[in-house]
């Protein structure tokens, strides 16, 4: 979804929302999607406040909250709120089933917290609008731990992700089978929607492989990022800190077979700024990364000697290869947009696998 399909959606859940929800949302700090993602979290533990009992063993004497809507429901709910009973929320979360008929996993029920926590941290210390001071000072939240999930080496992480990069050549093959063989696949209704996007699809493959910026960042560059004579684009990295990160000379010229169709293929307004561009209804307009994600999966998994991958893990493949040719952390850390060097770790451990390997061998 782009930033306006994101914007109607927060304006539709925040009329549901009392107006301290609405404040919380206005933070400049806060990522649209973030915002987003946040407020489905608030809807639904709100929702619960007005359904469970204030008092299990008396569920006769009224719930948490017996505000008619979620609109309607008192600070004074939060401020009183007691670590038990989001604590039985977030059991409940564990053990009920989801739309998707599934339970919510760790990693989903981990999100809920950071939401209600980033929300609790807003009415108790960060925002101002009474007189200079927050709503109240009591945070349930900071009684909450995350959930602790069964522990995974870095060794192992990479063992089991190492399928899903490509590294050296095979990535090169893998655009050769997009841009050669991909097509004999496909029924000709499918293959005259590839050939249309083809240029565009190989472009940002090369991109993500050959910068490492997240898909996020993608899709938000505009025609004015890329800087073709540096090799380099600008970017708005997490927390709004722009950079630009370099491109590998061997993906540029991918990128100028697309800016050669870009006008006539896709016809976008003289106004339109975004790089990357799909066609909708007729009409250009800035692509999403939903759609870079589904064509990453399903050309990966097309690839006869590659597996299925992600946007996430393209980042990832050239964070190893940049690691294993540099052997320097502040390489892959720049290119990256790390704020740290504790993100590289990953790196380094595998060229201390492949080191130990040789080593192993040398028992014979």
């Amino acid at each position: 979804m782009d930033a306006k399909q994101y914007s109607k959606l927060i304006d539709k859940e925040l009329q549901d929302m009392p107006l301290y929800v609405f404040y919380y949302s206005q933070q400049p700090n806060l990522a649209i999607t973030t915002v987003y993602q946040y407020l489905t979290e608030f809807r639904r533990f709100f929702d619960w406040l007005r359904q469970a009992p204030a008092d299990i063993e008396h569920p006769d004497n009224g719930n948490i909250s017996n505000a008619s809507s979620n609109k309607d429901i008192k600070l004074e709910t939060l401020e009183k709120l007691q670590a038990a009973q989001v604590q039985t929320f977030l059991k409940e979360l564990s053990f009920r089933e989801n739309k998707q008929s599934t339970r919510d996993s760790r990693k989903t029920i981990n999100r809920t917290i950071n939401a209600l926590r980033s929300l609790f941290h807003y009415l108790t210390v960060t925002a101002d609008l009474k007189d200079g001071e927050p709503y109240f000072y009591r945070n349930v939240m900071l009684k909450i731990p995350l959930i602790k999930g069964s522990k995974e080496s870095i060794s192992y992480r990479n063992a089991k992700f190492a399928p899903m990069l490509y590294l050296g050549s095979k990535k090169h093959d893998w655009l050769n089978f997009i841009a050669n063989d991909y097509e004999n696949t496909l029924s000709n209704r499918a293959r005259s929607s590839f050939l249309f996007n083809k240029e565009r699809d190989l472009a940002i493959i090369a991109l993500l492989l050959a910068s490492g910026i997240r898909v996020s960042e993608l899709s938000r560059l505009n025609l004015k990022d890329f800087n073709r004579r540096e090799r380099s684009i600008i970017v708005v990295r997490k927390g709004g800190k722009k950079d630009a990160p370099l491109i590998a000379d061997w993906a540029i010229p991918y990128i100028d077979n697309y800016l050669e169709i870009r006008e006539q293929r896709y016809q976008p307004d003289k106004n339109e700024p975004a790089l990357f561009l799909t066609k909708y209804a007729g009409k250009a307009k800035r692509i999403a990364t939903n759609t870079v994600e589904r064509f990453v999966s399903k050309y990966s998994e097309a690839f006869p000697e590659g597996n299925r991958t992600t946007p996430h893990k393209l980042r990832h493949s050239l964070g190893t290869e940049l690691y294993d040719e540099s052997k320097d952390v502040m390489v892959v850390a720049t290119q990256l947009g790390h704020t740290g060097i504790s993100a590289t770790d990953q790196y380094i451990q595998q060229a201390e696998i492949d080191k130990q390997r040789k080593q192993l061998n040398k028992t014979e």
